[in-house]
């Protein structure tokens, strides 16, 4: 103990006349008047003290304070970021009903120059194969739908209806290997009939040699057979090839409607016997 208090008298006297001073400034302070010699001696050596520790005092509190900012903006970024796809959605919903009514606008304008009742459908599924090129409509005998129906688009023909049942019908596109349609070219009235090809394309049969078609030409419906009405686009001729023999030319044609990308269609309410 001895040695203990030989090694650390200079502390032990420092301190002990730290804590007079301090105990004598204490028992001064609740008195009025100015402050005397040792209050001033006291308050020189402890205003550097007492800035110290309010500056310790205060760091942690700013860190604290730092830290909950830190929490709010990071509380409101995710928020923001959840308004943002909200209304990236919104956004995209509009849009597709903006597309919709424009397509079922136009649909109508199509519906207007038809003179038979017709009446609009949903493409709900789609059958293409190497044999067969199908679309399904969710139309069926309910409302007023029978096989050999015409389907429109407002780019031309799509097909004809076959296997109506009550709410659903399948469409033949005129793609399809089976499909015919009696047509005409546009320019020239040349005749024949489009046949389904398979890989979105056709051919115009029976187009005598001698008649007048060139690739460009529009090819549309004769009315002949009294399934389509007469005058609705079928497509492009893509390709005129007259051989050396025989009494026809070869020709393709694009069709005017992608298949692939209807969404909705027309149906006339016509049948052969009509």
């Amino acid at each position: 103990m001895l040695h203990f208090i030989r090694k650390h008298i200079l502390h032990i006297v420092v301190g002990i006349g730290l804590l007079t001073a301090l105990l004598v400034y204490s028992l001064n302070l609740p008195k009025a008047g100015q402050a005397n010699m040792v209050e001033r001696s006291v308050g020189s050596i402890l205003a550097p003290v007492q800035g110290e520790v309010s500056r310790g005092a205060y760091f942690p509190l700013l860190i604290w304070e730092n830290y909950m900012a830190l929490v709010n903006v990071r509380r409101e970024n995710q928020r923001l970021k959840v308004d943002v796809r909200e209304l990236n959605s919104r956004l995209a919903s509009a849009e597709e009903a903006r597309l919709e009514n424009e397509r079922l606008n136009a649909l109508m304008n199509l519906r207007r120059t038809i003179k038979e009742r017709a009446v609009t459908a949903q493409v709900i599924g789609e059958d293409v194969t190497p044999w067969f090129r199908t679309l399904t409509i969710d139309r069926g005998s309910e409302d007023g739908l029978r096989d050999g129906m015409p389907v429109l688009a407002v780019g031309g023909v799509v097909g004809q209806t076959v296997k109506v049942t009550a709410n659903s019908s399948r469409v033949m596109l005129l793609t399809d290997n089976a499909s015919g349609i009696a047509a005409v070219i546009q320019r020239s009235r040349a005749r024949g009939v489009v046949k389904g090809k398979g890989d979105n394309l056709c051919s115009l049969e029976f187009a005598m040699r001698g008649e007048d078609v060139q690739v460009g030409d529009q090819v549309i419906t004769s009315g002949v057979g009294g399934i389509f009405p007469k005058g609705s686009l079928i497509g492009e001729v893509t390709m005129v090839k007259k051989g050396e023999y025989g009494v026809f030319q070869t020709v393709t044609i694009r069709p005017a409607v992608n298949s692939a990308r209807l969404e909705e269609v027309l149906v006339v309410l016509r049948t052969t016997q009509e």
